[in-house]
């Protein structure tokens, strides 16, 4: 098997869609309001409670102006996402002419403190968006999922005559984290609760969300009633501020954030509830664009690390890295399937057993401040270490690379440099992050940095050893599609074929037979993505230079990068 022929194009092909895709994502964000000028997005910075910088995108419709006041909204995130999150729920709330601050969460995205303090920054964010000068203070609106339901719902606790209307997404008031609900409180709730909501039982109390409508007495409580709630029907008054009124469209507790219907429902209520905006109707949304824009930026930044590392691997500096790579095995034998098999199956099995062990065991400090990201370096590091001890069960290992570890780490950091300066030249240019729905790719701010600096060296490791005994499955008749192919197989069909497996159940029961973690379900999802991904960039490396030394450190640093920069900090 040889090197194969010079694909520099792939860079410059990336660079294009990166900043291409950016582009287009900034004209959607900035669509004209009623008034026919531009909406204004700016990346805002604020002082919260007891100094802890919050961050925020605030949205201004060209209408909106100290002489003539628009009415406002505070939108939040949930867990472990960020401000980009909400784009389509802000993109279309500025389109009809409300001011928006889309919130980060404090101990998320670029805001500070720890995860879940000062009323996870929501009283702050209410604050802030209230002194604005083109704000009408009496027409506030609230709006958050999940997490951030609970972060609106602090503010509006903080404040309870400071808005006139909510819409939970995903979210409850109550255990855990919220203020009882009741008749009365909030002020003219929306609760939008899909009929897929994988967290009915931490929510509402019931082990589908099918059954809401009938068997949650925490819900009936807050409706005001005994009776089952009719979706779709307004209980109490808007006026004296009673209203409420549940949504169920059909989709999941993360596909909220790109249901045409979701976002349709919100929309309406704040038309209903809050005067000084332009009521659009719910069919008339733009936002979905800005997704696919963004997306194909994410497309573009894996090309562009692809087509960095083949155009450094033949630089002189990096002369020592070329080799032409050579197969494993000869066969799909016995033992090679026993080997695929193994691959696929040991991480697949770990991972709830991993993310549960670190959630119940390994609180966030200083020196382990993120959770997730603890939870996701110990998973690769156990599965590593179960594979290592079964592998003399699969195909031989192949032989280490004779060349030096200098050119290979500064291969990777090389090629990371070059990746991330990419986004944070779109951060700056564009103000936007690479991501699709749950998938993103940001900036790391300066603590971000500093704590990828704790997680770096255990999740490459982990990726030593792994990526190893992936291209310990190539054979040597194989082309090269059919070597991404098996690559991609066995590094992400485990995960996909799980989540497949507990997503069919529960589409068609509404039962999820994960339960009992619905959170560790749902940052599943995004693996589904990333692991094929990472099983392309190690063929990638490997067909150029004959060792999966540099293929491993690229995807260490890259994915403690994504990782770290796309969750909470605890700690």
């Amino acid at each position: 098997m040889t090197a194969p022929r010079h694909r520099g194009w792939l860079a410059l092909i990336g660079l294009l869609l990166i900043l291409g895709g950016a582009a287009c994502a900034k004209l959607i964000r900035t669509a004209p309001d009623a008034s026919g000028s531009p909406v204004r997005v700016n990346d805002i910075r604020f002082v919260g409670t007891g100094g802890t910088v919050m961050s925020g995108l605030l949205y201004t419709p060209a209408s909106a102006t100290p002489t003539h006041r628009a009415p406002g909204i505070l939108a939040v995130h949930g867990y472990i996402n960020s401000r980009e999150t909400q784009d389509g729920f802000s993109i279309e709330f500025a389109r009809r002419g409300y001011v928006v601050l889309a919130l980060d969460q404090t101990g998320h995205g670029y805001s500070g403190g720890k995860a879940f303090s000062n009323g996870f920054g929501g009283p702050d964010g209410l604050k802030y968006l209230r002194s604005l000068p083109m704000v009408d203070r009496d027409q506030i609106g609230l709006e958050g999922h999940s997490m951030g339901g609970w972060t609106v719902l602090a503010a509006a606790a903080a404040m309870p005559d400071a808005y006139r209307a909510i819409v939970l997404e995903g979210s409850s008031t109550g255990a855990p984290y919220a203020k009882e609900g009741s008749p009365i409180w909030p002020r003219n709730l929306a609760l939008v609760f899909s009929r897929y909501d994988e967290f009915a039982k931490i929510m509402w109390g019931v082990d589908r969300a099918a059954d809401l409508t009938t068997d949650s007495t925490k819900l009936k409580s807050v409706f005001g009633t005994n009776d089952p709630i009719m979706p779709g029907k307004v209980y109490g008054s808007i006026p004296e501020g009673t209203a409420r009124v549940l949504y169920q469209p059909a989709t999941t507790h993360p596909g909220d954030h790109i249901s045409t219907v979701a976002i349709g429902h919100a929309t309406d209520w704040f038309a209903r509830t809050l005067k000084g905006g332009t009521p659009r109707p719910a069919s008339d949304q733009i936002w979905y664009w800005k997704e696919i824009a963004t997306g194909v930026s994410l497309i573009g930044f894996v090309s562009l690390v692809l087509g960095s590392f083949d155009l450094l691997v033949r630089s002189a500096p990096f002369a020592g890295l070329r080799a032409n790579p050579v197969a494993a095995s000869a066969t799909r034998d016995r033992r090679w399937r026993r080997g695929f098999w193994l691959t696929l199956l040991v991480p697949t099995l770990l991972f709830y057993p991993c993310f549960i062990a670190v959630y119940l065991l390994v609180p966030a400090t200083a020196i382990l401040p993120q959770t997730v990201t603890t939870q996701v370096a110990v998973w690769a590091l156990v599965s590593e270490a179960a594979g290592l001890a079964l592998r003399r069960f699969g195909p031989a290992q192949p032989a280490a690379t004779a060349s030096s570890w200098v050119p290979a780490i500064g291969s990777a950091l090389a090629v990371t440099a070059i990746a991330y300066l990419a986004v944070f030249a779109v951060d700056r240019l564009f103000g936007t992050d690479l991501r699709f729905w749950i998938v993103a790719v940001k900036w790391p701010d300066a603590r971000q940095w500093g704590i990828a600096l704790i997680y770096l060296v255990p999740i490459t490791a982990a990726f030593l050893a792994q990526q190893r005994g992936v291209l310990a499955l190539t054979v040597r008749s194989d082309s090269s599609a059919r070597s991404y192919r098996s690559a991609m197989l066995a590094m992400g069909a485990g995960i996909g074929g799980l989540m497949a497996l507990i997503y069919g159940i529960f589409f068609a029961t509404g039962t999820l037979i994960t339960g009992f973690d619905p959170l560790t379900t749902v940052i599943a999802l995004q693996f589904v993505a990333v692991l094929p991904v990472i099983a392309i960039v190690a063929v990638f490396a490997w067909r150029r230079t004959g060792s999966h030394r540099a293929g491993a450190l690229l995807t260490g640093f890259l994915v403690t990068l994504y990782v770290v920069a796309g969750t909470a900090t605890q700690g």
